[in-house]
């Protein structure tokens, strides 16, 4: 019975689009992995500068970002420029008490991004990420400060995969031709 749920998930997914982001296909058929990885959109984005962000959740995404997107380095000319604004961050209070006090926090952080090519300083890429993370209020307020602190973490290091996502997708499209690049 496994067996064929596997099978019929592999046809699902054959089926509904899926292309891997990082594997070159070799031949027109509809299998796609033949033992080589492409190296071209890892190539693409290991030449964006990603610029300065404020305040400290900024910095921790920038240096997400830069580990994600120049894992070796910041390249001497970038061909691509990367700008990241924090554009909200809200905090609402959960779980209170009886005497009003809360027990929870949930923080969203609303960051927006824009990519430029750096020669012709055009647009290529527009968008906005979300992160949520919520931690406990504790009696300790140094407990609260480190919970406070890991989900700032947590939310950076989402945010900036969804930025290197999103980006290595506009690179697979304007790599292959498939799919709308400016809607992404």
């Amino acid at each position: 019975m496994k067996k064929y749920q596997v099978l019929l998930l592999a046809l699902f997914v054959c089926s509904c689009g899926f292309q891997p982001l990082y594997v070159e296909k070799k031949h027109n058929n509809a299998w796609y992995f033949s033992g080589d990885f492409d190296t071209s959109i890892s190539q693409e984005m290991s030449q964006i500068k990603v610029e300065p962000i404020e305040e400290r959740f900024g910095q921790v995404v920038r240096n997400e970002l830069l580990d994600s997107l120049t894992p070796r380095g910041v390249p001497t000319h970038p061909k691509y420029r990367l700008y990241v604004e924090l554009t909200d961050k809200q905090i609402l209070q959960q779980a209170l008490r009886n005497d009003i006090t809360a027990t929870r926090e949930q923080v969203r952080y609303r960051v927006d991004y824009v990519l430029y090519d750096a020669q012709s300083d055009k647009e290529l890429v527009r968008g906005n990420s979300i992160a949520y993370a919520s931690y406990d209020i504790m009696s300790n307020p140094y407990s609260t400060t480190i919970a406070e602190k890991k989900g700032e973490k947590d939310c950076a290091q989402i945010i900036a995969n969804d930025i290197a996502l999103r980006l290595g997708a506009y690179f697979h499209s304007r790599q292959t031709g498939i799919g709308d690049s400016s809607a992404i």
